[in-house]
């Protein structure tokens, strides 16, 4: 999952008491006086909203959390003879078919809030993902910078490989990052089976550095990202400009959002849970108007019902593509290990 950027010591404190926002992992109890969401490790959910839930469900919430989407669904897929958990939160649109295919998840047709509907899983008729948040991830540029040095910002994909651009942009890499992965997905749709390879083989020509992870890119190597990073042009997502803003009303960042792939997020049933009823519970209220109102200030992303409206600063600075790039879930399912594999083959040379 996303990790937005904001300042750094607020990152890191709420990363690291995620799992602490919610109910303890006990294992203890009677599962059906307890609902367990396996997730993944950057989820945030307030000790009020927890309260709510329990208040208004009957239901204790425990949370087992750890490693992204990717980690998540491998783990989910390992473990579906005898599962973890009863819910599950955070597999997104690029793993989604491998659960739904692997059986992972049991069908729940949930109520879906205002405009929800369009973040559906393709190809998923069973209903066993609900989308519960979204976001794109997209190329980001330090606005001050570029007009410090008198070069005109990048706008494209394309353009992240011209000379004028040498050695200015950091990504995530895709082997090991979601965002990373992301972005490899955005120059598969952009440049079709046939181009994408050479896109990349133009792209490190030029430059570009790879990190591990997005804070390694956003928070150490960009130049608006706090710690003193030289790279101007940097790999994270469409609301990462609303954390950057100046203090005058304006932001210091720009999202480029014709360098945009979306991202979904999703909760669902696990199939063999001991607790079905809890978890379709949880789920419902997770599309509820008080969860979805906290999801940009809890996790970075934006709600899936479009009657919540947002915070000020994302309204103002917080742009979405109008038409972010796609790859077919099951497209994805099909082929990621093979993209991954050239990509690395890639980056290697």
């Amino acid at each position: 999952m996303r990790y937005a950027p904001i300042v750094l010591g607020v990152a890191a404190a709420l990363l690291t008491t995620s799992c602490s926002l919610v109910g303890d992992d006990d294992s203890g109890g009677d599962p059906a006086e307890r609902v367990v969401l396996v997730t993944h490790e950057s989820f945030v959910m307030s000790k009020d909203l927890q309260k709510q839930f329990e208040d208004e469900s009957g239901f204790d919430l425990v949370v087992r959390a750890a490693g992204d989407a990717g980690a998540l669904t491998n783990k989910l897929v390992l473990t579906k003879d005898d599962p973890t958990g009863d819910a599950v939160f955070g597999i997104d649109n690029t793993f989604g078919s491998r659960a739904i295919d692997e059986g992972v998840l049991a069908p729940y047709a949930a109520d879906l809030p205002e405009g929800a509907e369009a973040y559906a899983l393709e190809g998923d008729d069973d209903h066993d993902l609900t989308p519960v948040d979204t976001g794109n991830v997209c190329v980001n540029v330090d606005d001050g910078w570029f007009a410090d040095h008198g070069i005109a910002e990048p706008q494209t994909l394309d353009d992240l490989a011209e000379p004028a651009y040498k050695d200015l942009f950091v990504t995530p890499g895709a082997t090991t990052s979601s965002p990373g992965l992301a972005f490899l997905l955005t120059t598969i749709a952009a440049y079709g089976e046939d181009g994408w390879r050479d896109y990349w083989t133009r792209l490190l020509a030029n430059g570009a550095e790879i990190t591990q992870g997005w804070s390694d890119a956003y928070e150490v190597a960009f130049s608006q990202g706090g710690g003193g990073g030289d790279r101007p042009i940097v790999l994270s997502y469409d609301s990462s400009p609303a954390f950057t803003t100046d203090g005058e009303g304006g932001t210091t960042t720009s999202a480029l959002l014709d360098t945009c792939f979306r991202q979904v997020e999703y909760a669902g049933v696990l199939a063999g849970a001991d607790n079905p009823k809890g978890a379709e519970a949880l789920v419902d209220f997770m599309l509820g108007h008080d969860f979805q109102a906290a999801l940009p200030d809890a996790m970075y992303v934006f709600p899936v019902d479009g009657s919540v409206a947002l915070p000020a600063d994302w309204a103002t600075f917080a742009k979405q593509p109008e038409h972010p790039y796609t790859v077919d879930p099951a497209e994805i399912t099909a082929n990621r290990e093979a993209w991954l594999q050239q990509w690395s083959d890639l980056v290697s040379r």
